[in-house]
């Protein structure tokens, strides 16, 4: 009954229609690590919003389901209720895949409605596929697993041209693009209201026609804003300390506070919730993240509930001034960049005068401390000074510590969650057992 149907959709003058679109992960998300171990991979950050809301916004009045990983799906359902997780309800779909960075064109390129089933591809990897009849059901039959482009074998292809994002670094470097292209679709409608908060004597904006201040926000005595370069978004309820600086591109998220003198220079994204210092350039800060004192931090993806002691630093230039290398997966990969500075997943903490080397990539719920600069490669719950031997952070310890830090804003660590960080514990076993750490 259901390849009739098919059969039928596939022949109707018309064309298919999907219902529904559903954002999916697809067999790459592994080279996100650490920053997708607590998050599926559209939850990501690039400009001022997530790659999922960049898709949302790209499809408009029609219904929408996410597909993840199957751990990550009970705190989904609890981030998203209402939302159909791992669950397709209609008899056509759209499948976008999650790592896709959408522009206003997107819908264009891929559209709802077509001639045919298609699967749209770049380069052999999956971008998009629309789907009904007994392939639907056969996708649909999959979704506790992650897609791969042979799942739409069957399917007519078509090459289409799109930005995927790949590796961490992926992320940084469309930011500068992304913070300009959100902040012209976030503000069409503003024009008229674009500054919002309170602006005391003796602060400066430069270009105010590309600053965009919400309510509650409070700009103290000598700060500037200088948006010649590119635009400024700054959120709801955000406190700037006198004598900052924030150089556009850039994005202060809801709620966060920006410090005595903070200088926060182009390409940056923070918040919301963030209490940062010091120097950050080209770097992404996701919520309820803290970096409070002096010390610079560039071209670094930084994850929730992060903590940065006093002077951490790192490096995002090579001294030779090459490309930077960078490991992913236990695989050392040449980013074909420059500039990487910090990769840190949720949830892990650094000590005062902490260091990081060109490229470095920690993992979830780790903390470093000590002298020196610890390796390139820190796995997911390390305990450790630099230059000396990590051991396992217990789970325990850590699902007491993040409890503690979340009470301080107010929230609590869901069951849901409590059992996520267990299984991320599990999950990482591994790569601590080939650095001869104890599991």
């Amino acid at each position: 009954m259901h390849s009739v149907f098919y059969l039928k959709l596939q022949l109707h003058p018309r064309g298919v229609m999907a219902e529904h679109i559903c954002i999916f992960e697809d067999a790459y998300y592994a080279r996100l690590f650490p920053l997708v171990y607590f998050r599926p991979v559209y939850n990501l950050k690039c400009g001022i919003v997530s790659l999922k809301e960049k898709i949302l916004r790209t499809y408009t009045g029609v219904l929408s389901a996410i597909h993840c990983r199957p751990y990550l799906s009970d705190y989904m359902r609890l981030r998203n209720p209402g939302v159909h997780v791992n669950e397709v309800s209609a008899e056509s779909c759209l499948f976008i895949n999650g790592r896709i960075i959408a522009d206003e064109h997107l819908a264009k390129k891929i559209p709802l409605k077509g001639q045919h089933d298609t699967v749209y591809v770049k380069g052999g990897q999956i971008v998009a596929a629309r789907v009904s009849g007994a392939k639907l059901i056969a996708l649909k039959n999959k979704m506790n697993d992650v897609y791969t482009l042979s799942d739409f074998n069957d399917l007519r292809r078509e090459e289409v041209d799109v930005t995927l994002v790949n590796y961490p670094w992926d992320v940084i470097s469309h930011n500068s693009e992304e913070l300009r292209r959100d902040f012209k679709i976030l503000t069409k409608r503003k024009t008229k209201k674009m500054f919002r908060g309170n602006m005391y004597p003796g602060s400066h904006l430069l270009n105010r026609k590309e600053i965009f201040v919400d309510e509650g926000t409070v700009i103290k005595p000598g700060c500037t804003l200088d948006a010649e370069a590119g635009p400024i978004y700054i959120g709801k309820h955000v406190t700037i300390m006198p004598h900052s600086t924030i150089i556009g591109p850039a994005f202060i998220g809801d709620g966060s506070i920006l410090k005595v003198g903070a200088r926060i220079y182009e390409d940056t994204s923070i918040g919301p919730v963030c209490k940062v210092g010091g120097e950050v350039e080209a770097s992404i800060f996701h919520g309820y993240s803290n970096k409070q004192h002096d010390g610079f931090i560039g071209h670094s993806y930084i994850g929730t509930w992060v903590n940065l002691g006093a002077d951490t630093n790192n490096s995002d230039l090579k001294n030779n001034y090459g490309p930077v290398k960078v490991y992913i997966n236990g695989d050392l990969v040449d980013s074909g960049s420059q500039f990487v500075g910090l990769t840190i997943g949720d949830h892990s903490k650094s000590a005062i005068n902490s260091m990081f080397n060109t490229g470095t990539v920690v993992g979830v719920s780790s903390n470093i401390f000590g002298y020196g600069f610890p390796p390139k490669y820190v796995p997911s719950f390390s305990w450790g000074a630099a230059g000396e031997t990590f051991t396992t952070y217990n789970v325990d310890r850590a699902i007491d510590v993040a409890r503690r830090v979340m009470l301080r804003r107010k929230m609590s660590l869901t069951d849901v969650e409590e059992k996520l960080f267990r299984k991320i514990f599990e999950l990482t076993m591994e790569e601590r057992k080939k650095r001869g750490m104890p599991a």
